[in-house]
């Protein structure tokens, strides 16, 4: 896509610190990282959401993000990760292009977790059986 941020990182157009690069997949550090080495990791041809995806291309990616977290972890000294990908503008997508973050962690980090709750076992089986229906489809 002409207007596409990531597109233009991967055509060289824009500048980027690119620490992986091979025929399917470009990483480059996060020009606004949440922590030392957040690299985000993504498809050289344009996709919007993983959802969107060929099977083939999903799973060269997440092979290749894969590979790269415990390599990056150990990078920058980091003891953990997060692997983690925003799927449209509610999920707190900004960039329209898929792409996982890599976000080395280590137990001093503060970054917010997402809050968790308590919700009835009727209301679980309720959406369990709502999920299945989907995936039947």
């Amino acid at each position: 896509m002409d207007d596409c941020l990531f597109c233009k990182i991967v055509k060289k157009e824009i500048p980027s610190d690119i620490v992986y690069e091979d025929d399917n997949v470009l990483a480059f550090l996060d020009i606004n990282p949440v922590r030392k080495g957040h690299t985000l990791v993504i498809p050289k041809n344009h996709s919007t959401c993983i959802g969107k995806m060929t099977d083939e291309e999903a799973s060269n990616l997440v092979i290749k993000a894969k590979e790269l977290a415990p390599k990056i972890m150990k990078a920058v000294g980091a003891k953990g990760f997060n692997f983690s990908t925003n799927c449209n503008r509610e999920a707190g997508q900004v960039v329209f292009h898929t792409h996982f973050h890599i976000i080395p962690r280590n137990d001093s980090n503060e970054l917010p977790h997402w809050p968790r709750s308590s919700p009835p076992k009727e209301e679980l089986a309720e959406m369990k059986n709502t999920i299945v229906s989907f995936l039947k489809e």
